[in-house]
């Protein structure tokens, strides 16, 4: 038996090395053994409280907000539900009764 890894794009065991990479002869597809390790990092948001968040949650936000564009902040102890996770600098994606669609830092708000 290989000790060479399935293929990550078909899944195919039939896998075979060429100089430094891994190539896959069923769909032609070619690695590296260190970027199918790569693929697999999860990333992980936290809240404020370092309480892991997930798609779905309900948070509370921590304190007042400054919106661009709008003469009321929101308010802290205000939730949201239903948060999406999103990649970047405000990294939850969410609407919010009375401002609609916004993004949030993880940073100002906790897992309600």
């Amino acid at each position: 038996m290989s000790d060479l890894p399935n293929c990550p794009k078909c899944n195919s065991e039939y896998t075979y090395e060429v100089g430094g990479l891994l190539t896959c002869p069923e769909c032609a597809h070619e690695w590296t053994a260190l970027s199918g390790a790569a693929d697999e990092k999860v990333r992980v948001w936290k809240d404020a409280n370092g309480t892991v968040l997930q798609d779905g949650d309900t948070v509370t936000v921590i304190k007042d907000l400054k919106v661009k564009g709008s003469s009321s902040p929101i308010k802290g102890g205000t939730k949201v539900k239903n948060i999406r996770l999103i990649e970047g600098d405000h990294n939850i994606d969410c609407k919010i009764d009375g401002f609609g669609a916004m993004e949030l830092k993880s940073e100002f708000v906790k897992k309600a």
